[in-house]
């Protein structure tokens, strides 16, 4: 039985394009900070991966399972809800004191979802971006 091929991968879609796509203004305005504190965090270029997420850097997984491929360092999607940020490449106990002082968010794994970036500390999640790189 073949693998089932990764469907979210690099592509050379326009990433400004994708943000300035964003109906909702403060979602759009948010999403532009994101990537200026993304790119300040990795030293990396945004880049699409798929149609709806922002990466910056690249890096090889393997895993136990065998399963191998190449994912982003750390990310963002701008999705209806709530944005969602990829940033815990690490266990998330690892962030608890930060996130203690964050603000408001939820979690998922990997995931740190946020409504708002003035719903949170930007000097805190600058700190959870440092760590994830």
């Amino acid at each position: 039985m073949a693998k089932a091929e990764l469907k979210t991968k690099v592509n050379s879609g326009d990433v400004a394009a994708f943000i300035n796509a964003i109906e909702d203004n403060v979602k759009r305005e948010d999403s532009k900070i994101i990537v200026e504190l993304m790119q300040q965090a990795t030293g990396d270029k945004p880049k699409m991966w798929g149609t709806s997420i922002v990466g910056f850097g690249n890096q090889h997984l393997k895993y136990a399972s065998g399963r191998e491929l190449d994912w982003f360092i750390i990310g963002f999607s701008p999705r209806k809800q709530t944005l969602t940020l990829y940033v815990f490449n690490r266990p998330e106990q690892e962030y608890s004191t930060l996130l203690s002082t964050l603000g408001k968010y939820k979690t998922g794994k990997g995931c740190l979802y946020v409504n708002k970036l003035s719903d949170i500390n930007i000097d805190v999640l600058k700190e959870i971006l440092k760590k994830s790189v």
